[in-house]
């Protein structure tokens, strides 16, 4: 049923998130359409593209990839029409985005696959009014897009298994680790994770207990070096000895019923607003968003190349 020959994508909606998916598509040889009504939407791609090349190319990319081969359109008709595969990544606001699925569905080819970028709706909530339901899926990337393997697969109550199946192909053949979740959770995976320790970083600035900085270094040279190789699991199987994990649940697990955390996020007043914002420019120092941008993405490259050494049997999944 549905097409396993992509060659061309439509990409709807160009932020961060679209333009990543644009970089990351021309890296590895595609055809992309693009559609933003936003003015200034297209230079704004161009000259994202200028500056993350370089990391592409360390990254290494298709013989065909280049940024030719992008083409900005003025309807998002016109993207969409002759397009094997669509990327929705339209802000996050479930009427929008049901709007645009909507037309989306419409004025495709029953075959192509739709997927959004969306980091918390459930896909069935986004299949609601698609006359072709079985299609969409939740396609959900991290940032940055064409750097970051990570995609996040959901498939909503009318998701076809052979549309999972193929968007899996797409995604291998564009250089990325598909995590295909079975069930549906608002936030997916990866992001609920997040969110809970960011609720508890922002509960010990709150509180006094830890600056921006200090709560960063804590992650930087603690959790953050080893989950990079691991993850949470892994990490405590280690910490557990000889016994592993038994060892490390019999030891530590009724620590687990203290009360350490915080699972509410705290009021976001006005005072902890300035706290992370002047923490984080602190931090930042005299260097731009764009010059810190480069340095992460070094940086990003470098580190993805030690994972596939030291932990290769996750990344040939």
């Amino acid at each position: 049923m549905m097409q396993n020959n992509i060659k061309k994508i439509a990409v709807v909606g160009t932020g961060v998130i679209g333009n990543g998916w644009i970089a990351r598509f021309l890296a590895k040889g595609y055809d992309v359409i693009a559609f933003d009504p936003a003015e200034g939407a297209e230079a704004r791609t161009r000259d994202m593209l200028a500056r993350v090349w370089p990391s592409l190319q360390e990254l290494g990319m298709s013989e065909t990839a280049s940024i030719d081969r992008l083409c900005f359109v003025e309807t998002m008709e016109a993207a969409i029409k002759d397009a094997d595969y669509v990327q929705e990544n339209v802000p996050e606001r479930e009427d929008l985005k049901k709007n645009v699925l909507q037309a989306i569905d419409k004025h495709t080819n029953p075959e192509v696959i739709i997927g959004s970028s969306t980091s918390g709706i459930m896909p069935s909530t986004l299949q609601e009014g698609l006359t072709h339901p079985e299609r969409l899926i939740v396609a959900h990337p991290f940032n940055p897009v064409y750097i970051l393997p990570l995609v996040e697969i959901v498939g909503g109550k009318d998701t076809s298994s052979e549309v999972i199946e193929y968007a899996e192909i797409l995604f291998e053949n564009v250089g990325m680790k598909s995590l295909v979740i079975n069930k549906e959770i608002e936030g997916h995976v990866a992001d609920r994770l997040m969110e809970a320790l960011w609720r508890e970083a922002l509960h010990l600035v709150n509180d006094g207990i830890a600056t921006t900085e200090e709560v960063d270094k804590a992650i930087i040279y603690g959790a953050g070096l080893r989950w990079a190789q691991m993850g949470p699991f892994m990490t405590f199987h280690l910490a557990g000895g000889d016994a592993g994990m038994r060892h490390m649940l019999e030891q530590f697990g009724p620590a687990l019923k203290q009360p350490w955390t915080k699972l509410v996020a705290p009021e976001l007043t006005d005072e902890l607003k300035e706290k992370v914002i002047n923490g984080c420019e602190e931090s930042a120092g005299n260097e731009s968003v764009a010059q810190l941008e480069e340095k992460r993405n070094e940086f990003l490259i470098k580190l993805l190349d030690l994972v596939e050494d030291y932990w290769p049997a996750f990344h040939k999944q």
